[in-house]
């Protein structure tokens, strides 16, 4: 699995996919954080990021699909998927090489918005008036949804030969998944709203974001991912029924 993962995230960094995902991350949260006066932290008066974290799970549903669109599907239409099958490694291999490749390099770039956090806690009045528990589990939050939406982009390209169509059920199920359940949960009252909304991402993500970390919520997360690389392996076993 080690040659797998190697190989994809050195695949990405020889090339401009990283480059621009990491450039674009950073460029779309900094504005809203620093700059446009709706949401910039300077204008609104708190020392948070809550602005970073309500934006980035957005970004990421665009970014990680376009990260994770070429894994299986370019192996499929350039017919190396076989090649790479018959090597002397388990397709759970295959599969976790190329998923945590994915997931590294979107991770990658969420390590220089550790700078946002290190300035809003310098500006702070007092300094350090910042929600550090909160933050924490922001970003454990945010981690963990990042591996939610790498878990469908490979397992959407896992399904499709076609680049294109790969990123867009990636997108279409990464949205379902994270805002879906929400908008339908808004159709009810009660306890058939509570249920529903907690089949989605975004309750769990909101949890996690208060610096509450609840096994819940983790397992959810787990669950999914878990889930979703199964129904990846089911899909590249199938070429043996």
């Amino acid at each position: 699995m080690y040659a797998i993962l190697r190989k994809e995230f050195n695949a990405f960094l020889s090339s401009p996919v990283a480059y621009v995902v990491i450039a674009v991350f950073l460029v779309a949260t900094g504005l809203f954080v620093w700059v446009f006066p709706d949401s910039s932290v300077l204008d609104y008066g708190y020392a948070d990021l809550q602005t970073l974290f309500n934006m980035a799970p957005w970004i990421f549903l665009f970014l990680i699909p376009a990260i994770t669109m070429r894994t299986f599907a370019e192996e499929k239409k350039a017919g190396t998927i076989e090649l790479l099958l018959t090597r002397p490694l388990t397709d759970g291999q295959i599969i976790g090489g190329k998923y945590l490749a994915c997931l590294l390099l979107a991770l990658l770039a969420l390590v220089p918005t550790l700078l946002y956090y290190y300035s809003v806690y310098q500006l702070g009045a007092p300094k350090g008036n910042i929600d550090s528990a909160a933050t924490v589990g922001s970003y454990i939050g945010l981690v963990l949804l990042a591996a939610v939406f790498a878990a469908i982009g490979i397992f959407a390209s896992a399904i499709t030969r076609d680049q294109i169509i790969a990123f867009l059920v990636a997108v279409v199920g990464c949205f379902l998944v994270y805002s879906g359940f929400d908008s339908l949960a808004s159709v009810f009252d009660g306890a058939p709203a509570y249920y529903i909304s907690q089949l989605g991402i975004a309750a769990h993500y909101r949890d996690l974001s208060k610096g509450l970390i609840d096994s819940r919520d983790l397992l959810y997360f787990f669950s999914l991912i878990a889930g979703l690389l199964l129904g990846t392996r089911l899909v590249l076993q199938s070429r043996n029924w």
